[in-house]
């Protein structure tokens, strides 16, 4: 039997349903991996967010010339005394 972390959860869908569970408040932390390639167009992942507002800093990113890796933290009252954390390749 395999032990699972129940503190980590994927969630499957497109931008659409990736926003609606950040606007609800329902996501502690988010990675984000940026790539520079074109794909073409397509839907944007945080079109008409205000993620200060819902309370998201970025807690970590590390670049390199493949990709930017940023984790979006929503802020609680137990981890807003805590400061960002900046990880250098």
């Amino acid at each position: 039997m395999h032990k699972y972390d129940s503190s980590v959860v994927g969630l499957g869908g497109g931008p659409a349903t990736i926003r609606q569970y950040l606007q609800a408040g329902l996501v502690d932390h988010i990675h984000l991996a940026v790539s520079p390639v074109l794909l073409g167009s397509g839907e944007s992942l945080l079109a008409g967010i205000n993620l200060l507002e819902l309370g998201y800093k970025i807690s970590e990113h590390v670049s390199s010339p493949a990709a930017l890796h940023v984790v979006l933290t929503k802020q609680t009252s137990s981890n807003a005394a805590s400061t960002s954390k900046e990880t250098k390749p």
